[in-house]
């Protein structure tokens, strides 16, 4: 089977195979991974590397011929002096070839092909070597796809002299510290970092293909073996110019590089479809759920929704639109339009002041006392039935924020009650595993939370993220709690996760960089509150459909995994 014909005989598995990618932070967003036509794209380079691309030519000269210029070039290089004479290579004995090829083809070690380097940096303490001259690449400047950035930092010729080493255009460079494996070909002479290695190919025409079998997944992987790490992956020069790469003859280099360009722009033209189509499928999820928080009254909420229904298996497809379906069932159980109002329920400002009088009969148990947030004239997000009330978080129970014992004292973290932070509050509202725990005297010095309390975080990239609490626990200055006083905890948990005050929490807080806010404007933020016995009919009918939600999720989970089995199968049989 062709190339050709492998992409279009598969191009709904290489475009339907998808995966989540979690992204940090507030809220439980995801994007969408193209695994799919990743794989297809590493499938081209594999197959490009195997000689499995494209046919061989019975009239190319071997890679024999190729190898003897080679050799010719790299001797007038030494002999004319513009390279040092490099260390002898060994050639890759046959036992060490790691797939085989046509025989017009050769193995060759990566540094039997070019002049390899490794880079340096100059000193920080002499100005004089920074400026415009000659770009200093360093890994941030070589992307995943190998564009390589030149304006982010430049050396003075003087700085270039003071290293003795940089790389002539056409020259490969890939990082072989810490994210090793990222490579790209210059355009312009340049300087580079020691986090980087270089190959200037004695036949310049090589480059194009030899950065394909860097690039490639055979390479990649090699590059992962040979590295050494204690915390940081290191692959010395060394090592990385002992990595047998295939050689084919020149010619059939170029048709090997022109065939891989054809098929790469296919696959950025499929990405862009499925992109596009992922767009648009994201409008229509918006739009059509958008029309259940804007309907009028029970009647047109009604239609609205049947009309959602009628579409559920074609419409939330990734899980990204499942979740704002969630989002959309508590936007619409914070709004009162989840359930029925029944007439005969105490209303919620009759609840909210027996909450008041509960809290001033425990205040005075404790003998502490805070007045309570006057409520806002500000105009509302939204309007709410006439049984419920608008009033601040802090009327609704008793607020605090959390605390960190001194660290110098290993007594307070030598228990097993668990210490919390932001890290252990999920975009979900799952709290994960602690780092630390705390004694009972540890505890005495940070704050308590007991099972029923809801958790926010109140600073930084993830602000926002809640969670309730199912056992007890001690945590610190980035969250903030509440206890619920005669207000069901998970109505209440659900109004803090609803976008509306996850809005408000980001519009209150201070700070670009890292969003903080206090817990004074934390609790002066209003909630609407529902009658206690309506609350109960909520979170039942939240927990109902939330649970639909996630059988929505799973059975998209298994359908992705399966077509991601399927394209992982199509590659190994692609590659036999």
């Amino acid at each position: 089977m062709s190339a050709d014909e492998l992409i279009t005989e598969h191009l709904d598995l290489w475009t339907g195979a998808v995966t989540q990618k979690s992204t940090r932070g507030r809220g439980s967003n995801s994007k969408i991974g193209l695994t799919g036509i990743k794989k297809l794209r590493e499938l081209i380079l594999e197959l490009a590397v195997r000689g499995k691309l494209i046919t061989q030519s019975s009239t190319s000269k071997p890679s024999s011929t190729l190898i003897a210029n080679i050799e010719a070039e790299k001797a007038a290089l030494v002999i004319s002096g513009r390279i040092k004479k490099p260390k002898a290579i060994i050639n890759v004995p046959e036992a060490d070839y790691p797939f085989s090829i046509p025989k017009a083809w050769s193995w060759q070690a990566l540094g039997a092909l070019g002049y390899t380097q490794t880079g340096s940096t100059p000193s920080k303490s002499k100005s004089e070597f920074f400026g415009s001259d000659i770009p200093f690449l360093k890994p941030g400047d070589i992307s995943e796809n190998g564009d390589v950035r030149y304006e982010n930092e430049g050396l003075t010729e003087a700085g270039k002299s003071a290293l003795g080493k940089w790389a002539q255009k056409e020259s490969i460079l890939m990082v072989c510290i810490g994210t090793i494996g990222k490579c790209g070909l210059i355009e312009r002479q340049s300087t580079f970092n020691q986090q980087i290695n270089s190959i200037t190919p004695y036949i310049l025409e090589t480059s194009r293909f030899l950065l394909l079998c860097l690039k490639s997944p055979y390479f990649q992987k090699a590059a992962w073996e040979k590295s050494s790490s204690t915390t940081i992956s290191i692959l010395n020069k060394g090592k990385w110019e002992s990595i047998p790469v295939p050689l084919p003859p020149t010619e059939e280099q170029h048709r090997i590089v022109q065939k891989v360009d054809e098929l790469m722009a296919l696959c950025d033209r499929l990405e862009q479809q499925s992109s596009d189509q992922l767009k648009a499928h994201e409008t229509l999820v918006d739009t059509l759920l958008g029309t259940l928080t804007q309907s009028e009254n029970a009647t047109e909420l009604a239609d609205n929704w049947a009309r959602l229904a009628a579409h559920f298996d074609t419409l939330f497809t990734t899980e990204q639109s499942i979740d704002k379906l969630k989002q959309t069932v508590l936007q619409l159980a914070v709004m009162g339009r989840l359930v029925e109002q029944n007439p005969v329920d105490e209303s919620a400002a009759e609840l909210i002041v027996r909450v008041s009088m509960e809290k001033a009969q425990r205040q005075k148990r404790k003998r502490t006392q805070k007045a309570p947030c006057e409520i806002s004239a500000e105009v509302k997000p939204f309007d709410i039935p006439k049984s419920w009330l608008w009033t601040s978080l802090f009327n609704t129970g008793f607020t605090s924020t959390g605390k960190t014992p001194s660290t110098k004292v290993p007594n307070f973290f030598s228990g097993n009650i668990p210490f919390l932070g932001p890290g252990q509050v999920t975009g979900s509202g799952e709290i994960l595993a602690p780092e630390k725990f705390l004694s009972e005297d540890g505890l005495s010095l940070s704050e308590e939370a007991i099972p029923g309390d809801i958790m926010t975080v109140c600073i930084g990239g993830s602000i926002g993220k809640t969670a309730k609490i199912t056992e007890r626990c001690g945590f610190n200055q980035q969250l903030n709690k509440v206890r619920p006083v005669l207000i069901e905890p998970d109505y209440l948990l659900a109004t803090l996760k609803a976008d509306f005050f996850q809005n408000a929490v980001l519009a209150k807080a201070t700070g670009s960089a890292t969003p903080i806010i206090n817990r004074s404007k934390w609790d002066s933020i209003e909630v609407p509150i529902a009658p206690l016995a309506e609350q109960k009919r909520i979170v039942q009918k939240v927990d109902e459909l939330m649970a639909l939600c996630d059988q929505l999720k799973q059975r998209l989970n298994q359908a992705s995994e399966t077509r991601c089995q399927l394209a992982n199968t199509v590659v190994a049989a692609a590659l036999d």
